[in-house]
């Protein structure tokens, strides 16, 4: 199951040409600078935005070619805003009935009850949303768009209102929609620690086009884009826990570039796990090192150098079959003689854990 996107929505001085083909499962993010065209990607996508001559395909079932556009409320789809949009005068459980309502029996895939119970917000539902928190209300109104049992799931930067503490919070709950539901997910943000815990593919916008899309592993470390590059770059690898030592108090994840070790979790073996590695904390050796206090060293192939400034440089490595960067002064590549299938040694200072 894909995704077909083929959509122009020209709006003043801004136009939105997007000729798309994403997966029909999973998290998808969205991913750009302000005004590239993250929402009005996603009000074509609902059919907020009119695209007359667009193409528009999900799963087996066109919702717009040249011949007809499915209307917004005929397409089955859940959209969560950045506000949660609750009606005021309804309680809680009254909210999430008022979409159920319009769901033919025989497309309800998603019980409300299991809604509920997947947003945890039981104790909930006699309050008025003028009595919840801005991450309950959030956690309602996902809720709600789970309810109406939809083929595809539309998120417009849903932690953005949001403080710290809700976001950390609420993380889970959208983190989940991966291992309960088989709904693909759409998900705009424009916050780099959201995307990498949640995305499976990425789609980076840029004035209104698509820059690139791919696999978030891939796309976080494509040199020809502006992720890999700057203080933010990194890696995201994706891992099993394999095993706990105790005496140490550490956790063991396996990945396909080798095992991490990392300060204990309490996590069940075979969990799997998703570790983020920031370039900056990434250091490279021509020999493996011993007596030193760094625990995470593999073999990797150096595939590409460029420079960033004067000072800098940016390697691209493969440790195995897995894609990281290096961030290292441009002295140092020089003194190893760093070059394309050199074989060498990265040394990795601190692993994030993301999942």
């Amino acid at each position: 199951m894909s995704i077909d996107i083929k959509l122009q929505v020209k709006k003043q001085d801004f136009v939105l040409d997007v000729d798309l083909k994403i997966p029909g499962r999973g998290i998808t993010a969205v991913f750009g600078p302000s005004g590239c065209g993250k929402t009005t990607l996603l009000r074509a996508i609902s059919g907020l935005e009119q695209s007359p001559a667009g193409f528009l395909k999900v799963g087996e079932t066109v919702w717009q070619d040249h011949k007809r556009i499915i209307p917004t409320h005929k397409r089955p789809l859940g959209y969560v805003f950045q506000e949660a949009s609750l009606f005021p005068h309804l309680n809680v459980r009254r909210n999430l009935e008022y979409g159920v309502k319009r769901v033919p029996e025989t497309e309800g895939k998603i019980s409300l009850n299991h809604a509920i119970e997947l947003l945890r917000i039981e104790h909930l539902l006699p309050r008025k949303p003028s009595h919840l928190s801005g991450g309950e209300r959030q956690r309602v109104a996902i809720a709600r768009a789970l309810a109406v049992s939809p083929r595809l799931l539309l998120m417009d930067e849903p932690l953005a209102a949001l403080d710290l503490k809700s976001r950390q919070e609420i993380l889970p709950y959208i983190e989940s929609l991966h291992h309960e539901l088989d709904i693909p997910v759409i998900y705009v943000s424009h916050s780099t620690d959201e995307v990498a815990r949640l995305a499976d593919y990425l789609v980076l916008l840029e004035a209104g086009r698509v820059k690139a899309a791919g696999v978030i592993s891939d796309i976080l470390t494509r040199l020809d884009l502006p992720l890999a590059h700057g203080k933010d770059a990194e890696a995201l690898i994706e891992a099993t826990v394999s095993g706990h030592d105790e005496d140490y108090h550490l956790t063991y994840l396996d990945s396909a570039g080798g095992r991490f070790t990392v300060i204990h979790r309490e996590l069940p073996l075979g969990n799997a796990v998703r570790l983020r590695i920031s370039a900056r904390d990434v250091s490279l050796t021509l020999e493996p090192q011993s007596n030193t206090s760094i625990q995470n060293i593999f073999p990797a192939t150096v595939h590409e150098v460029v420079s960033e400034g004067n000072a800098q440089v940016t390697v691209f490595l493969m440790m195995g079959d897995i894609p990281i960067l290096a961030s290292l002064t441009r002295k140092s590549a020089t003194l190893l003689d760093l070059k394309p299938g050199k074989l060498v040694y990265a040394q990795v200072k601190s692993v994030s854990l993301l999942s």
